[in-house]
């Protein structure tokens, strides 16, 4: 039997410290940093706040993703299941919601970033019908 799933968008006050212990928890592909302190995630929530969601059973956290929009390009992070919740389709409804989010907001593109060695990861996008752009090289710059 499948678990009584809701999908809603993240509360600061009542899901800040669940949703970063599920990213902590999470094996490989998320990783906790400098963008997920409190003051960044409520300048996150001050942008969109409709596009960082949040997959809840019975009261707990058991899912999350983030979404961007710059007024051009959409970006989506954080996309995190609960283990015991995974191969159930929750990370794709996820997807599809913050997706759908995102198309009513006028974004025409989006991209994500999959870490190298994790290949679950990139069978799971590409199933969504997500690609691997080998045309174009990710570049990074911490701006501290």
């Amino acid at each position: 039997m499948k678990p009584q799933i809701i999908i809603r968008e993240f509360n600061f006050s009542t899901d800040y410290e669940a949703a970063v212990k599920l990213w902590e928890e999470m094996e490989k592909g998320v990783h906790v940093g400098p963008s997920d302190t409190p003051a960044e995630i409520q300048k996150k929530l001050q942008r969109d706040p409709d596009l960082f969601l949040v997959a809840e059973s019975h009261g707990s956290i058991v899912g999350t993703v983030i979404g961007g929009y710059d007024g051009r390009r959409g970006l989506i992070y954080h996309l995190a299941v609960r283990h015991e919740f995974r191969s159930n389709g929750l990370g794709s409804q996820l997807m599809t919601e913050v997706e759908q989010r995102l198309r009513a907001k006028g974004c025409l593109k989006c991209y994500l970033v999959v870490l190298a060695d994790n290949h679950e990861a990139m069978r799971f996008y590409e199933s969504l019908g997500w690609r691997d752009m080998t045309e174009d090289r990710l570049f990074g710059k911490v701006l501290q």
